[in-house]
């Protein structure tokens, strides 16, 4: 990517939005280039500026941020969302796993880990935090029970691909599963690609959803 990131910044406090666009704009390497107080009005700003990444509040008036994420990822699948989120709206992000999302990011996170989150997503990656993932499973599962079909597709992978989508899962990056398993990065990538192939998965970031759903990895941090 060449320039400065362009970030849109969406959420209905006008004191979140002055914090956020003061951190972001600091950075050389960051622009913020529109903001939004509501749902409707972001899908607007969006068409506009053409932004590369969205910072999307989860609540917000007239159109919530899953709506709008949803149907910002509809009209500019180029353009990658990080929704903003508390650990009490688990019900509301499992719907933002099927609206094209590119990750999940605490609002307590640190400054530097939303700016990481940024440049992260915009490189084309997505970004997870496995603890608030586990929890938005859990949350939409009908069944502390493994998913079946998830459960048969789990098992098309080889030996290495599985323990990849494990690592995916915990959230590491491929440098760091490249540093794991003592593999080159480049040989990371065409595990994950092939994982995703065989799997029917866009990305990573659905990637972590099914390791919970197939039951690969624990939906409670404490089970077997």
């Amino acid at each position: 990517m060449t320039g400065a990131i362009r970030v849109v910044l969406a959420d209905d406090q006008e004191m979140v939005r002055a914090g956020l666009r003061m951190l972001v704009d600091f950075q050389p390497d960051l622009t913020v280039v529109g903001e939004a107080a509501d749902g409707l009005e972001v899908v607007d700003v969006v068409a506009r500026t053409m932004p590369d990444v969205v910072l999307m509040d989860v609540r917000m008036p007239r159109c919530d941020g899953i709506d709008a994420a949803r149907r910002v990822v509809a009209a500019h699948p180029d353009v990658a969302v990080v929704i903003l989120t508390t650990f009490d709206e688990d019900a509301l992000l499992a719907e933002a796993l099927r609206a094209g999302i590119r990750g999940f990011l605490l609002k307590t996170a640190p400054p530097e880990q939303l700016l990481h989150a940024v440049r992260t997503v915009a490189a084309g990656h997505g970004l997870l935090d496995p603890a608030v993932t586990r929890r938005v499973i859990a949350a939409s599962a009908h069944s502390p029970a493994p998913d079946a079909r998830a459960v048969s597709l789990l098992g098309t992978l080889t030996a290495r691909e599985t323990e990849v989508l494990r690592l995916v899962a915990e959230g590491l990056t491929n440098a760091e599963i490249a540093a794991r398993l003592y593999l080159g990065e480049a040989t990371v990538k065409t595990y994950l690609s092939r994982m995703l192939t065989k799997l029917e998965l866009r990305d990573r970031v659905q990637a972590v959803a099914f390791a919970f759903r197939s039951g690969l990895v624990p939906l409670h941090p404490n089970a077997d």
